[in-house]
């Protein structure tokens, strides 16, 4: 399956706007550091790197010409699942990846404790993705 199969089921195809992709990852960046704050609670660590986590996904698929269509359910599903094709990432890291995402449902719809290791585990996925996102930025024709 490539992603234009996924356009007008999960995804349409967009322009590709360098500063939309600029802003997502300097958001994605102040995410990260804000994950480290360690005054917040282990809950809103752990948001804020699965937040990061998201903000990345996003822009690797606006990088890739696509978004999620948000009117659908399961975008954060989509953008996690399509990073084997808009990062080449490897399934075991989208399986981890996927984990988090629905860690974090859990514990946004039953209020469940959020353990110090999955939000530490967060925080070193958000930092690897967003070096890996770098690294396949740069090899991208176009880019800086």
């Amino acid at each position: 399956m490539t992603l234009n199969n996924l356009v007008g089921i999960s995804l349409e195809q967009i322009d590709v706007n360098d500063e939309t992709i600029k802003r997502l990852i300097t958001a994605a960046e102040r995410n990260i550091a804000d994950s480290k704050i360690t005054a917040m609670s282990t809950e809103n660590r752990f948001d804020t790197a699965y937040k990061a986590i998201m903000q990345i996904a996003n822009a690797a698929l606006q990088a890739n010409g696509y978004r999620t269509l948000t009117s659908k359910p399961g975008h954060h599903h989509t953008m996690i699942q399509l990073l084997s094709k808009t990062l080449q990432l490897d399934n075991n890291t989208v399986v981890l990846l996927d984990v988090m995402r629905k860690q974090r449902n859990v514990a946004d719809y039953s209020g469940d404790l959020i353990p110090e290791s999955t939000m530490k585990d967060c925080i070193s996925q958000a930092e690897k993705l967003l070096e890996y996102f770098h690294v396949w930025l740069a090899k991208q024709p176009g880019w800086c």
